[in-house]
């Protein structure tokens, strides 16, 4: 049975994309089957994976308004063994049009169950927002990956965050944990960096990964690019640290 992580954090600019596009290609190329849900309305990791939104004619909306079958949202990547769920604009309203559904909050739970067990590892990549479908992502998740970027405001908002967190393990998701704290866009040459990463250390101990993302040109470049940046420079700085996050992640998971 597959593993789903979420990524989480209703701070935007913090990575939560670049690291869903790449840790998933990076767990692709260590030959495990993945499955990314772009679950944010802007549908930035579909198109940094490759996917041309206005080709789409299924999506993760037309999943959860129209009862589509998921296999038949499933596009496949330039990566083998890595599949994506593309995310859609409409995606704002569905918030609304979810708010009379029966059971709603667990409706991207339901639909992803009849295809967990085909996949090691489904990413969900959650919108900047803790509203109704990150709610779902939360409770269909086994676990949460929060970036955090090494700057001032990092800690800002992570207590609302991990006060969701606590009240969808409470009602919703039993099984709930927090895969990690990933500290992303570290410039090892400012102070600020530095004590921020500190700062997270010494908060949540064991919880932070071992891996740093560190700022890389190659990183911010590849989505233009619709790639992951280890097609775009497997020789990267940043290929090179998502590889090692995806390492850690099997190892912790084992």
């Amino acid at each position: 049975m597959g593993k789903t992580i979420a990524l989480a954090n209703q701070k935007g600019g913090v990575g939560k994309t670049t690291t869903t596009i790449n840790l998933a290609a990076s767990l692709a190329t260590l030959e495990k089957n993945v499955l990314v849900v772009d679950a944010d309305p802007q549908a930035n990791a579909s198109s940094g994976l490759g996917v041309d939104i206005k080709q789409v004619d299924c999506s993760l909306y037309e999943c959860i308004i129209d009862h589509a079958d998921v296999r038949d949202a499933i596009y496949t990547t330039d990566i083998d063994g890595l599949d994506i769920i593309p995310s859609h604009i409409d995606l704002v309203g569905a918030e609304i049009e979810m708010l009379n559904l029966p059971n709603r909050e667990k409706i991207l739970k339901n639909m992803l169950a009849p295809i967990k067990a085909d996949y090691d590892y489904i990413l969900i990549d959650c919108s900047p927002s803790l509203g109704l479908i990150t709610v779902n992502s939360l409770t269909a998740a086994d676990s949460v990956i929060i970036p955090v970027q090494c700057e001032y405001f990092a800690l800002e908002g992570i207590s609302k965050l991990l006060n969701t967190i606590k009240i969808i393990k409470n009602k919703l998701n039993t099984g709930l944990e927090i895969e990690g704290f990933l500290l992303t866009m570290y410039d090892s040459r400012l102070r600020l960096a530095n004590q921020i990463y500190d700062e997270v250390k010494r908060h949540f101990q064991e919880l932070v990964f071992k891996t740093v993302i560190q700022r890389n040109v190659k990183l911010s470049e590849s989505p233009s690019h619709g790639l992951p940046v280890i097609l775009y420079d497997a020789d990267s700085t940043g290929s090179k640290n998502h590889l090692a996050l995806a390492k850690e992640i099997i190892n912790k998971n084992k």
